[in-house]
């Protein structure tokens, strides 16, 4: 599917949605409270250790805390909008019929669980509300950078409740870009070859394990550029608020089948002038 079809897709799916602007702002409005309420309990993990760790399917970490966040945030956001649906990573709910849904929260109690496993600051409670496959409201708190990000579909993003955009930069020499890697090492080699593609034409790559918090660092302009594949909670929410602040948006690979902003696989989002150029490396590299 071409670029401008994917466009039109997004526009016309948007048309769809039917929630009025008070009633978004009041779902933004309890997902911002429960955000915080959310974080307040990860720093108490935090502090106290009072957590433990497991293994899902052998590979990927989750802890006690994750349970624990998610628990909270599917109890109180079912009590506040009882007509909604849920999606959320810790609790099984089917996600195949997503872009189906009227109303449905999008959840990712602890984004970069590693990173709070060790101590690392780059972590994030998600939450991102979608209509019919379109994302509407998206809520990103990380409690140790002291960062709120949030964002409406048509009303701007906002870090901390000051209004943001992408950085603007015109070329990729003098990016700084992101990306991650995933719990499945199979394609590790695969990935490597496309730093070593990016890494000589950007000034630098960071790689910082909170794929919500990266997007959110384009909208911000703290980074220029990201690219990875992930799971729908890991973007639900960021990729409104990287949108709302100018980004450009984009797939690899994109497919015909799943609605553009449910499309897991090879995001890019980037400041505008840079995209198409950090698309054209990635493409060559996969090539090769």
């Amino acid at each position: 599917m071409e670029q401008s079809q994917l466009e039109a897709e997004k526009l016309n799916i948007f048309k769809t949605a039917t929630y009025t602007l008070d009633e978004l702002k009041k779902r933004q409005s309890v997902a911002l409270s429960l955000a915080l309420q959310a974080g307040e309990l990860m720093q108490k993990a935090r502090q106290t250790g009072d957590f433990s760790q497991s293994y899902k399917g052998h590979e990927e970490l989750v802890t006690s805390a994750d349970k624990e966040i998610d628990d909270f945030l599917c109890r109180e956001l079912q009590a506040a909008f009882p007509e909604d649906k849920i999606l959320s990573e810790e609790n099984d709910t089917d996600s195949e019929n997503a872009e189906k849904v009227e109303g449905l929260w999008i959840l990712d109690p602890i984004d970069g669980t590693i990173n709070f496993a060790h101590g690392q600051p780059h972590v994030a409670v998600s939450i991102g509300f979608y209509s019919k496959g379109v994302p509407q409201v998206g809520v990103v708190h990380s409690p140790f950078l002291q960062e709120t990000f949030t964002a409406i579909k048509g009303q701007g993003a906002f870090l901390n409740q000051e209004a943001i955009k992408v950085s603007g930069l015109n070329k990729l020499r003098p990016a700084l870009i992101a990306t991650g890697f995933p719990y499945d090492k199979s394609q590790l080699r695969h990935l490597i070859d496309r730093l070593a593609t990016i890494l000589p034409e950007c000034q630098d790559l960071r790689r910082c394990g909170s794929a919500a918090l990266d997007i959110c660092h384009v909208a911000n302009g703290s980074l220029d550029g990201y690219y990875e594949s992930l799971s729908l909670w890991d973007f639900a929410a960021a990729v409104l608020i990287a949108e709302e602040a100018g980004a450009k948006l984009s797939h690899l690979y994109p497919s015909e089948y799943t609605s553009f902003y449910l499309d897991t696989r090879d995001w890019v989002i980037t400041t505008p002038a840079i995209h198409d150029e950090l698309v054209q490396l990635l493409l060559a590299s996969d090539s090769n």
